[in-house]
C-alpha cells in the first residue's frame, strides 16, 4: 500500500472534485490518499479566505480585473511561472509531509504545483511530486521544472507541459467520480415538447447574460435550466423569467445533465468533463476570462465542443446538438475513463521500498 497526499484548493469546486474522485479511486485500489486544501497552509486562516474572496469577486463582479492579472502573470509563456505565496507556504508544506511520510505529494492545484515544484529544486522536500492538471490550456502557474512528474488531460498539454518544463508529462485523461462513469447515453428531457437545455455558472454562479441567454432560449423553443451554484442572489434574480428555470447548488448533478439535451459552458471545467462522460453535447458560449476562455479554445480546438461567438451561433450550434444523434465526440475517448490513479500507483510503487514506512504507520 502507497500512501498520497493530495494538494487541492477550495476556489470554486473544480479543483476539490478531482481530490475527491482521485482519493476515492486511490482508495479503491487499496492505498492511502489523504487531500489537503493548499489555502490552509498559508500563515492564516484568513488569508486564505481573502485570497479566495478576492477571486470570487472578481469573477462575478470584476472579470476584467481577472483578465489583466491573467494576462501578466498566468498566460502561457515561455517557462515556467513564480508565485510568491510558494515561499510562504513550503515550510508548512514540510511540516505535513514530515508528519504524514507520504510516498507520493499530487498537487492538483497550480499553486500546490508551485510549491511542490519549488521545495523540491531548493531540496527541501524529499518526497517526489506528480502534478495533476486540471486544465486544458496548462498556463504557466502550473509549470515548475522542480517536480518530478505532470499528468495532463490531452496529449496537446502533456507536450506543452514537457516543452516548458523538461519534465516527464503524460496523458491520463480526467479523473471523475464513479457517478460519472461509464459513459452512459442521457434521455432527451423536454418540458412541453421543448428540448431541456442547461447553462452552467460553476459552483460560484459567475458569467455574464444569463437572464439575456435564457429568454434567447425560451423564444427559440428550447426550455433553459440555468445551474447557480452557491449563488443565490443570481438564482433569485432569474427564477421569475417566464419558461426558466433557475437551480442552486446540485447534490445529484448526473441525474441533472444525464436528463438533459445539451450544455452551455463558460470555463472549460469539471461541470464540461461531466457533461461529456454522460454523452450531453457541450456548446461554449460567453466563457469566463483568464484560463476560462483559454480552456473554451482548447476544448474547441480539440472537437469536444462546438464554440458559439454570438446569440444566433449559439442557437444554431444548440440546435445541431439537440437534433443529431447524441454521441460522444471522438476526441473524448481518451479522457474517459481516465487512467490517472494507475499511474500515480505505479509511480509511488516505483519509489516505495518493501518496508516503506507508510506501511508500518497504516
Amino acid at each position: 500500500m502507497s500512501r498520497f497526499l493530495i494538494l487541492s484548493a477550495s476556489m470554486g469546486d473544480g479543483h476539490d472534485a478531482v481530490a475527491r474522485a482521485l482519493a476515492a479511486r486511490l482508495d479503491a485500489l487499496g492505498h492511502d490518499a489523504i487531500a489537503v486544501d493548499v489555502l490552509r497552509l498559508l500563515p492564516s486562516r484568513a488569508a486564505g479566505a481573502a485570497l479566495r474572496g478576492f477571486y470570487q469577486g472578481c469573477i462575478r463582479h470584476a472579470p476584467w480585473v481577472y483578465s489583466a492579472l491573467y494576462a501578466a502573470f498566468f498566460r502561457p509563456a515561455p517557462g515556467p511561472g513564480t508565485s510568491p505565496l510558494a515561499a510562504v507556504i513550503g515550510p508548512r508544506l514540510r511540516e505535513l509531509t514530515d508528519r504524514l511520510r507520504p510516498d507520493l505529494v499530487v498537487p492538483v492545484f497550480h499553486l500546490a504545483a508551485q510549491t511542490t515544484g519549488r521545495e523540491r529544486a531548493l531540496g527541501r522536500l524529499t518526497v517526489p511530486t506528480a502534478v495533476v492538471v486540471t486544465d486544458f490550456a496548462v498556463h504557466r502557474q502550473w509549470l515548475h521544472p522542480g517536480n518530478d512528474q505532470y499528468l495532463c488531460l490531452t496529449e496537446d498539454a502533456a507536450g506543452q507541459t514537457h516543452a516548458a518544463t523538461g519534465r516527464p508529462a503524460r496523458a491520463v485523461g480526467a479523473v471523475l467520480a464513479d457517478r460519472f462513469l461509464p459513459p452512459r447515453a442521457p434521455a432527451r428531457s423536454s418540458a412541453l415538447g421543448r428540448p431541456r437545455v442547461l447553462l452552467s455558472a460553476g459552483a460560484w454562479g459567475a458569467g455574464t447574460r444569463f437572464a439575456e441567454t435564457a429568454t434567447a432560449l425560451t423564444g427559440a423553443g428550447f426550455a433553459p435550466v440555468v445551474l447557480c451554484g452557491r449563488n443565490e442572489r443570481m438564482r433569485r434574480s432569474l427564477r421569475g423569467l417566464p419558461g426558466v428555470t433557475a437551480l442552486g447548488w446540485q447534490r445529484d448533478l448526473p441525474s441533472v445533465l444525464a436528463g438533459s439535451a445539451a450544455l452551455i459552458d463558460n470555463a472549460a471545467g469539471q461541470t464540461a468533463l461531466q457533461a461529456l462522460a454522460l454523452g450531453v453535447p457541450v456548446v461554449a458560449y460567453r466563457p469566463l476570462p483568464g484560463h476560462g476562455r483559454d480552456g473554451v479554445l482548447a476544448m474547441a480546438a480539440l472537437g469536444l465542443t462546438r464554440l458559439a461567438d454570438s446569440p444566433g451561433a449559439l442557437l444554431v450550434a444548440l440546435t445541431e446538438a439537440t437534433t443529431g444523434p447524441q454521441t460522444a465526440p471522438p476526441a473524448a475517448d481518451g479522457l474517459f475513463p481516465g487512467t490517472a490513479e494507475t499511474v500515480l500507483a505505479a509511480l509511488a510503487a516505483r519509489r516505495r521500498p518493501a518496508d516503506s514506512p507508510s506501511q508500518s504507520d497504516a
